[in-house]
């Protein structure tokens, strides 16, 4: 019998997820504390006795390969030259990496915006700038610059490539970690990710996952291979896509809050409506948008921040929640759990928000123009409208007893004509919380991986047949 055990090491949670691929099942999950300050393996070694106590016996594991996001998980900056463009293109790269982007900075860096490199704690810099045969001035300059600051961690330049000797000679002269890849918007609109995407994958397993911690589970394991939001978004492409004979579920959404972040991530094209023209950036198939400054624990304080004082004032009379009061109490215990009707109901509502804000943010955007020649359509972002399915995960959608509301909150609920929201999906549930687990597997056994998926994911009203083949 060939058995997987598939780990994330979360910030919060060292996660377990024992596959059966003979039967196609979860032969059990379990979790405990991410024990990354101390030990990580300790963690691990108390989860991994949890699991065998719930499944009655020990069991022996073909492979054991594991992602993680723990010690705050991959941190990059992303430099480029016009906002809404390279800057853009770069930032894509990183989300997409599976990265959480915490500094981003455009046209010539200043020695306060280096400052905040070094302070933040920036695991990553991804420079870029500039189409091929465009501007390559700004991305010289910077280049120096990081390198008079004596910056230690990774440069991942995917610049104009017009400068790519230049900038190696930089790399050189200052002894930078520097890494050159193909340029991430190589013309005006265009996006090509994939080079800088692999690179900073790359550097992950090599570098970042000893620095923070993580590399002595490999001693006791076969392998870390991805940051955690890259194995969702694997676990998203692959449901989506299906893998030869066995189809996936067509366009999807996930949506995943966290005590941290609220994570979005989109299957799906921009869009299939004829009468629109897109503006902006080209839009990946796969898209992954990170909110952190929506978290039910960490990023709470975000969430008041993201109110009017009109807005805290009618939650505080319709609502009768304090929601200053209740934040401020799950920000100063991030281990805080429900302990009443009055609890439960609060974090419905925190996550409803978070959902809500979080979807305005990734779906794209759609204005009526009138012209001479009639009404046209400018759209910016991907049509959402037509998505099938919106599955949850993450503690807090997966425990609440509140599920179809706060999915709920990711759709045209106000009947905004502006807003690309999903219509009239299915909502499915993450309930043994395997999605992560499901995009390791994905690249040992695709088929395996997409079939459990099918299997496991949960219907909102608790009827999986649907998904089945």
């Amino acid at each position: 019998m060939s058995n997987y055990l598939l780990i994330d090491f979360g910030s919060t949670f060292t996660k377990l997820c024992a596959v059966d691929s003979i039967n196609e099942s979860v032969i059990g999950t379990a979790s405990y504390s991410t024990t990354v300050e101390t030990d990580i393996t300790i963690g691990y070694h108390k989860a991994l006795e949890m699991l065998f106590d719930k499944i009655g016996k020990v069991i022996d594991f073909e492979q054991v390969i594991a992602c993680s996001s723990a010690a705050g998980g991959l941190k990059m900056a992303a430099i480029g030259l016009v906002k809404e463009l390279t800057v853009e293109a770069a930032k894509r790269v990183c989300l997409g990496a599976g990265a959480k982007v915490d500094l981003v900075f455009s046209h010539h860096l200043n020695k306060s915006e280096v400052n905040q490199i070094v302070e933040k704690k920036i695991d990553i810099i991804l420079l870029a700038g500039g189409s091929d045969g465009g501007n390559f001035e700004s991305v010289i300059y910077n280049a120096r610059l990081l390198g008079k600051a004596g910056i230690k961690v990774p440069i991942v330049y995917a610049g104009n490539k017009s400068a790519q000797d230049e900038i190696k000679e930089i790399f050189d002269e200052y002894q930078i970690n520097g890494y050159i890849c193909e340029n991430v918007m190589p013309e005006i609109n265009v996006l090509n990710i994939e080079s800088a995407k692999e690179q900073i994958r790359e550097i992950f397993l090599k570098q970042i996952i000893e620095a923070k911690g993580i590399k002595k589970i490999e001693e006791q394991i076969n392998k870390v291979i991805l940051p955690t939001p890259l194995a969702v978004l694997e676990a998203a492409k692959l449901l989506s896509e299906g893998y030869l004979n066995e189809k996936g579920l067509g366009e999807i959404v996930v949506v995943d809050i966290g005590g941290a972040t609220t994570d979005i991530y989109s299957i799906c094209t921009t869009t299939k409506r004829s009468d629109v023209i897109i503006q902006g950036l080209e839009e990946p198939f796969a898209k992954r948008t990170v909110e952190g400054d929506l978290g039910m624990r960490y990023s709470a304080l975000g969430i008041i921040k993201s109110l009017s004082e009109r807005e805290i004032n009618f939650i505080k009379e319709d609502k009768k929640i304090d929601i200053i009061e209740e934040v401020k109490k799950r920000y100063n215990n991030v281990t805080f759990l429900p302990e009443n009707e009055h609890d439960e109901l609060v974090e419905k509502f925190l996550a409803e928000i978070c959902a809500y804000r979080a979807m305005h943010r990734h779906c794209g955007k759609i204005t009526e123009v009138l012209t001479p020649m009639g009404k046209v359509y400018n759209q910016i972002g991907k049509d959402l409208s037509e998505i099938n399915y919106v599955i949850g995960t993450g503690g807090i959608i997966i425990k609440s007893k509140y599920k179809y509301d706060i999915l709920k909150q990711t759709t045209n609920i106000l009947n905004n004509p502006i807003e690309l929201r999903p219509i009239e999906p299915d909502y499915l549930i993450d309930s043994e919380y395997i999605m992560a687990a499901m995009g390791l597997l994905s690249k040992i056994e695709p088929m395996l991986a997409l079939r459990i998926m099918k299997k496991y994911l949960v219907n909102i009203r608790g009827n999986t047949d649907e998904l089945s083949e």
